[in-house]
């Protein structure tokens, strides 16, 4: 169990990929008080980890609502970290974001921490590992991406712009590499 725990959270930390948000999330609280950054950081950590656990336990549930089998969820949801690795390597991790009132809910918290990707990731661990190893990997993921963002202005000091686009770059090609899985999985599925 231990071995699929890693491979789940790993899996999911680079889908989440707080260490490549950060020149975003700099952005995004630039005008913020530290006091105002940790309640934001607060908030989505809140928002996204109730989400992936919503999915955790009722993805499936939601999939049958919709008609959507897990093998034409997991090829979508290859096909999406495809195309946000390819937006992360060509834009380093830039994306164009609507500011709204509430930052920590919209865009942090979702989609910046817990997008279509970490949700695919979350439902697909779960049918993969099962149910305790694909809510542990949410609930070890979710706290340490707190963590990142508590320690943000340090981090993005210490990695610079030029780091923090490093970082995310080699994570969008683990990424791509874990999108060729997932479809790989999911057309077995069909074949078989």
């Amino acid at each position: 169990m231990m071995g699929e725990l890693l491979r789940s959270s790993v899996a999911l930390f680079v889908v989440v990929d707080p260490l490549g948000n950060i020149p975003i999330l700099i952005e995004l609280t630039k005008h913020m008080e530290k006091k105002d950054r940790e309640k934001v950081f607060d908030k989505a950590i809140l928002v996204g980890s109730s989400l992936l656990l919503l999915f955790a336990f009722a993805g499936h549930q939601i999939l049958i609502l919709f008609g959507v089998s897990l093998h034409s969820f997991m090829i979508a949801g290859g096909l999406l970290f495809i195309i946000l690795a390819l937006q992360i390597l060509v834009s380093g991790g830039e994306r164009l974001l609507v500011r709204t009132g509430e930052v920590g809910v919209f865009p942090v918290g979702f989609p910046l921490l817990a997008g279509p990707g970490a949700i695919t990731n979350t439902m697909l661990s779960i049918n993969s590992y099962g149910q305790a190893v694909g809510t542990l990997s949410v609930l070890i993921v979710m706290p340490l991406s707190w963590v990142i963002l508590r320690r943000l202005d340090p981090l993005y000091r210490f990695l610079g712009k030029s780091g923090s686009d490093v970082v995310a770059r080699v994570m969008a090609v683990f990424l791509t590499a874990i999108a060729v899985e997932y479809i790989a999985t999911g057309l077995r599925g069909y074949v078989a």
